[in-house]
């Protein structure tokens, strides 16, 4: 049994029943919406020989950041190996074992090959956009999609995709211009594109246009929300268009209704939570028990899996005061920097430093923070995340640099931080309280 697509690409031991449900869970994926879950579960119960159904579960759950997620994504890689396959699957099922087994850039590298000799293989396109984000590679983000992109054209199913992964890909290379084009573009022909939506809100933030921000997101919310599992990051978005505006009661609303009014234990929503925690915490502001309920789930999902995911329990442990899981934190890094996946490097270069730095700074011992942040600032990008995302390891330097009382470098820093974004009140404030310390 195979089938072929619209795109003339084979999918072995596919039956048209099967490949409908497929198919669904690709369109569910390319707009962050529904449950691709249960339809890809529907295509492998149709279709048990269908190779690229496990291949795509696989890199799902593969894509989650979470241990018990990796674990599914092992089993599913080990259904898909006895299945027949092309030789465009049987590399698909290749990248899924070493994603499964957390080597980020050789399933990179494999899906990277796949896409340049079928530029139309949606699902490799994606899944390698995602590993970029995940690995903090800006330059693959943008270039894996323009690759292909000469090979799509309007009209055809998930052309939307494409042009929201290359917005965000122009984004986090600085092309601010035709990102915000080309994501703007998407949201036109797919409105319920959460990938398209937040790569314009990156543009936004990045030039420090707030209220556009707001306007952009609060113009069609039902698109981005309905069935989204995208949409707590797509509200973190919007909150962090209100916090650099100081509106802090907004902030708040939006962390207590959307972001974690429902305490998700999914990685990616627990760190959109602690991080808009932290940026209220590093301003002084009281958010008061709001911590327990985050750490309490951080604290459930362990340590050591990916490092980028450590940085923002250690900010939850530090908000709420916990010392023991903060403790079992650090131990688990260090026993995390002996393996042998990406990890141990995403953890050993970036994230312990940065989990070391933060749990400092909740100790008041402010130069020691900055001495940790001041090394991995240039090389931050190597445990993931996005600029935005990033950014927080800025702020909580600068504000490590103003409570040490070190005038010069928190000077230095805000003059840095202004010149990068000139229209931020934000960017105002710390200039400010950086020029009323003394001279040292």
């Amino acid at each position: 049994m195979a089938i072929r697509d619209a795109f003339d690409l084979t999918f072995s031991g596919a039956t048209e029943v099967g490949f409908t449900s497929y198919n669904q869970a690709v369109r569910e994926l390319q707009c962050f919406i529904g449950d691709p879950v249960a339809s890809i579960d529907r295509a492998i119960a149709e279709d048990p020989g269908f190779v690229m159904a496990h291949v795509f579960k696989g890199y799902l759950f593969g894509l989650a950041t979470e241990r018990e997620a990796t674990a599914v994504a092992k089993a599913c890689h080990e259904a898909a190996l006895p299945l027949a396959a092309t030789t465009r699957e049987q590399a698909h099922v290749a990248a899924l074992g070493h994603l499964a087994d957390g080597r980020w850039h050789q399933a990179s590298r494999i899906l990277e090959d796949i896409t340049i000799e079928a530029p139309r293989d949606g699902l490799a396109l994606q899944v390698g956009h995602q590993i970029d984000f995940f690995t903090g590679n800006a330059r693959m983000l943008r270039d894996r999609i323009a690759r292909a992109l000469p090979s799509w054209q309007s009209g055809m199913p998930g052309y939307h995709a494409m042009l929201g992964m290359q917005a965000f890909g122009l984004e986090e290379m600085g092309d601010y211009i035709r990102a915000e084009q080309l994501g703007r573009s998407a949201i036109d022909i797919e409105p319920r594109d959460g990938w398209a939506q937040h790569a314009v809100a990156h543009v936004m933030e990045m030039q420090s246009r707030q209220r556009d921000g707001i306007a952009w997101m609060r113009a069609n919310p039902e698109a981005w929300t309905r069935e989204s599992f995208l949409q707590v990051h797509n509200w973190w978005h919007l909150a962090l268009f209100h916090y650099d505006l100081g509106e802090t009661n907004e902030v708040l609303a939006l962390y207590d209704g959307p972001i974690y009014g429902v305490h998700s234990t999914m990685a990616l929503n627990m760190v959109d939570a602690s991080a808009i925690l932290w940026r209220l915490y590093l301003g002084g502001i009281d958010v008061g028990n709001r911590w327990a309920a985050i750490a309490a789930n951080w604290r459930k999902a362990g340590a050591g899996n990916y490092a980028f995911n450590d940085a923002h329990a250690m900010m939850a442990f530090v908000g709420a005061g916990l010392d023991a899981p903060a403790q079992t934190l650090l131990e688990t890094q260090r026993e995390a920097m002996r393996g042998s996946d990406d990890n141990a490097d995403f953890t050993r270069d970036v994230g312990h430093p940065l989990t070391l730095a933060i749990k400092a700074f909740g100790e008041g011992n402010y130069t020691e923070t900055v001495r940790h942040i001041r090394p991995i600032r240039a090389i931050a990008h190597r445990f993931g995340g996005s600029h935005a995302q990033r950014d927080v390891i800025d702020l909580t330097l600068i504000e490590a640099a103003l409570r040490a009382g070190d005038g010069a470098l928190a000077r230095a820093l805000a003059a840095e931080r202004s010149m990068a974004r000139p229209d931020s009140p934000l960017s105002a404030l710390l200039s400010s309280r950086a020029a009323n310390l003394s001279e040292n």
